[in-house]
């Protein structure tokens, strides 16, 4: 756990809460680590979340499989965020939450977050606030896609979301965490109609990519 500490204190859930006050409400909380390898499944569809968890390493996807095997991505977690928040009043998880690269997971029972211990931890108060925070959040990336995918055309998409990493990263160039197959099923379009639509992107002067590395070309020329 102490190798995770500097990715909990920047994680939401321990946000404007000091080391020293966070590191004393992690037994009080009662939290626990654990390992996933690439491919296996944090959470499956219709399991109960009882806990509050936060990626200490890898990379995690959230995704739906209809009756036919047709999968969507809903979203991804990236090093310390939080995920599983929108399920603690007991709801049925709706998707599955899988490890897309050997992954750690640290979990806080949920009980233990919502309600302020016997100790009274100074900055409980300030946790619970921080969940309320990470669900608007969660909220606001659903909808973000949503605008990515009502977009008509493929390549509407794809500007619509590739723009958006190079605001949230700040750069023109930068990696997506996604590769093609989990790409296409984020923005809910065919695999090589999108890797043809990205190769006619890159001609046209809009950008260049390599593999899941992407640079936005500001003059429109490569």
């Amino acid at each position: 756990m102490e190798k995770y500490l500097e990715i909990l204190k920047g994680s939401k859930l321990f946000a404007n809460v000091a080391e020293p006050e966070m590191i004393s409400m992690l037994a009080c909380l009662g939290s626990r680590e654990r390992q996933y390898n690439e491919g296996e499944f944090v959470f499956r569809r219709g399991d109960r979340v009882d806990s509050v968890s936060v990626l200490a390493e890898g990379g995690l996807i959230v995704q739906s499989d209809d009756y036919w095997g047709n999968r969507s991505i809903i979203t991804s977690v990236g090093v310390g965020e939080l995920f599983g928040v929108g399920y603690l009043a007991g709801e049925a998880i709706m998707n599955d939450v899988v490890a897309a690269e050997d992954s750690t997971v640290i979990s806080f029972d949920a009980k233990r977050v919502l309600t302020v211990c016997p100790s009274a931890c100074p900055r409980h108060a300030q946790v619970v606030r921080n969940l309320v925070f990470a669900l608007s959040e969660a909220n606001l990336r659903l909808v973000t896609k949503l605008g990515h995918i009502q977009k008509r055309t493929t390549r509407e998409k794809l500007m619509s979301y590739l723009s958006l990493m190079a605001k949230k990263t700040g750069s023109s160039t930068f990696t997506i965490p996604f590769n093609r197959q989990q790409l296409a099923d984020f923005l809910s379009v065919d695999r090589s109609a999108m890797s043809a639509e990205l190769c006619r992107m890159r001609d046209d002067g809009l950008l260049r990519f390599n593999r899941n590395s992407f640079t936005l070309m500001e003059s429109g020329r490569a």
